[in-house]
C-alpha cells in the first residue's frame, strides 16, 4: 500500500496507538473483523462517510487522511438516485433493479446529522399500500440506507426482501434475538418471533417525503 493510501494511514495509526482491529470496528458499530478486512483485503473498497468521520475524530486527524475529499471539492449537495420500484406497505411489490428516475439532491451536512453512512449506498423508492399508516402512506418517497442493514440491525423501520417482493415494515428485536415484523396499521398482520437469519434486510428507512 502507498503511504498516502487511507488503508496505510489507518494501519499506521492502529500500530502507533496500539489499538486493536476488533475494538476499532466496535467503535464504529461494525462487526469485529470489519477494520481488518478493510485494511488487509480491501473490503469495503472505501470507508463509509460516517465510519470515516468517527475514525478521524477518534485519532484526531482530518477526514481527508482517510479518503475524504477536501471541503471545496466534495460539494455541499449529493444527488440520491430514485429507483422505479416500490416497497410495499401492503401486498408485496415485485423487486428488481428498476429504472432510475430523477433523484433528489440532499445536503451532505444534513445527511450526516440524519445519521446516514455512505451516500453512495442511499436510494429513494416509493411506498405502495397502507399497512404502515399513519407513518407511511401510498405514494410516499422513502430514503433507504443500504449500508445500514443486517449487520447493524436495531429497532426501526426497514425495507425487507421476501422472495421476489419488497416490503417496508417495523422491526423490533426481542431480548432472545428473535425479530418481530410489524405493520403499524392494526388492520394488517404482524409476525412475531421470526428467525433473523431468514430475513433479508435491504436497508433502514431514514426519511420520508410526501405530497400534502
Amino acid at each position: 500500500m502507498d503511504a498516502g493510501d487511507p488503508r496505510a494511514v489507518l494501519e499506521r495509526l492502529i500500530r502507533d496507538t496500539r489499538t486493536d482491529y476488533a475494538g476499532l470496528s466496535r467503535l464504529i458499530g461494525r462487526n469485529a473483523a470489519y477494520i481488518q478486512q478493510y485494511i488487509k483485503r480491501g473490503v469495503p473498497r472505501r470507508l463509509a462517510e460516517e465510519d470515516r468521520r468517527k475514525l478521524a475524530q477518534y485519532f484526531g486527524i482530518p477526514e481527508s487522511d482517510l479518503g475524504a475529499l477536501p471541503a471545496d471539492e466534495a460539494g455541499t449537495r449529493v444527488a440520491i438516485p430514485s429507483y422505479d420500484v416500490r416497497a410495499s406497505a401492503g401486498p408485496g411489490a415485485v423487486a428488481s433493479d428498476g429504472d432510475v428516475r430523477v433523484g433528489i439532491a440532499f445536503d451532505r451536512p444534513w445527511l450526516r446529522r440524519l445519521g446516514v453512512g455512505d451516500p453512495a449506498l442511499l436510494s429513494t423508492i416509493r411506498v405502495t399500500g397502507d399497512s404502515m399508516l399513519p407513518l407511511l402512506a401510498e405514494g410516499d418517497e422513502i430514503l433507504v440506507d443500504r449500508g445500514d442493514g443486517a449487520d447493524r440491525l436495531r429497532d426501526g423501520v426497514y425495507v425487507l426482501r421476501a422472495e421476489d417482493a419488497l416490503l417496508v415494515k417495523r422491526v423490533a428485536i426481542a431480548p432472545s434475538g428473535q425479530l418481530s415484523i410489524r405493520s403499524d396499521n392494526p388492520a394488517y398482520p404482524s409476525w412475531p418471533d421470526c428467525d433473523r437469519r431468514t430475513i433479508d434486510i435491504v436497508g433502514r428507512v431514514m426519511w420520508v417525503g410526501r405530497k400534502l
